[in-house]
């Protein structure tokens, strides 16, 4: 049965050597793990609870999510084929779900270190480059914005006066976004800075380069790289570390888990619980690190 569902692939799905070789491993492993188990089990014969005790066994073996996600969608692939040929009468395959993949944890700059890049005295608060690049930075991380919607603000969006921004985030969703007192302060002067600029223009886009166009994806990717390089060697330095910091931040200081939901724009808040994972990794750092017997 495992060699015609190989030639299945093979001739008639035309899937590649590696897709083969992946199935007919995990194909065996199962096929090994049922006669191992009891006399008597075969194909036709092994039921979802077999499947389930087997994908328990892989993950004793030490086999993640991801790995144990792709033996079980070959062994789908499989009891499909073999109930469209005749070979078997049930699929015991198809009511098994796999292990839900880790999350990875979000990469996060320090307060401390984010302290150290705003404040720092490499700035030039008369260059426009530089003001422009401080004032996303800044933006970023006090807002929590995603690159593209920074990128697609306009003046008419940005509320001076009452400190709020009108963010259009995914499938066009918008939410209004407060900020403080600093960031009034930094926005404000960002934006004499650029009316002065020849090339800029007011009314439009709100970040501009220095020819008067709207700042890229590219161009705000470049300048938090480069920026974040001063304080961070983490392997991720782009504006999305900058929203997870901001979020970090907010939950560290006392912020409820639903109020940094609606200032990221998160859908779910099963999103935005993965900050109180990155936050009790600290703490147990700081457990280690601090108490005498850990």
């Amino acid at each position: 049965m495992i060699d015609d569902f190989l030639n299945y692939l093979r001739y008639e799905r035309r899937a590649s050597e590696q897709t083969i070789v992946t199935y007919e491993e995990a194909l065996r492993s199962f096929k090994t793990y049922y006669e191992g188990k009891e006399e008597g089990i075969t194909w036709q014969t092994a039921d979802s609870d077999l499947i389930r005790d087997w994908m328990e066994s892989l993950m004793e073996d030490g086999c993640n999510a991801w790995t144990i996600n792709k033996k079980l969608s070959a062994l789908h692939s499989f009891y499909r084929f073999a109930l469209m040929r005749g070979l078997v009468e049930h699929d015991p395959a198809h009511a098994v779900s796999g292990p839900k993949k880790d999350k990875a944890l979000p990469y996060f700059v320090k307060e401390g270190d984010m302290d150290k890049l705003l404040d720092g005295p490499e700035w030039d608060m008369t260059s426009y480059k530089d003001v422009l690049a401080r004032t996303i930075i800044l933006l970023f991380y006090e807002a929590g914005l995603r690159r593209a919607e920074l990128v697609g603000l306009d003046d008419k969006d940005v509320d001076l006066p009452a400190r709020q921004l009108k963010v259009t985030g995914k499938r066009n969703k918008q939410r209004v976004v407060p900020f403080g007192e600093e960031l009034e302060t930094e926005l404000r002067r960002y934006k004499s800075l650029r009316d002065e600029q020849e090339c800029c223009t007011s009314g439009g886009a709100f970040f501009q380069d220095e020819k008067g166009r709207r700042v890229t994806d590219s161009k705000v990717y470049r300048i938090v790289r480069e920026n974040l390089s001063k304080v961070t060697s983490m392997a991720k330095r782009s504006p999305h570390v900058l929203r997870h910091s901001f979020a970090t931040a907010m939950l560290n200081n006392g912020a409820g888990l639903e109020s940094i939901q609606k200032l990221l724009g998160h859908e779910s808040l099963n999103t935005t619980e993965i900050y109180t994972h990155v936050t009790f990794e600290q703490l147990k750092r700081v457990y280690q690190d601090a108490h005498p017997r850990a």
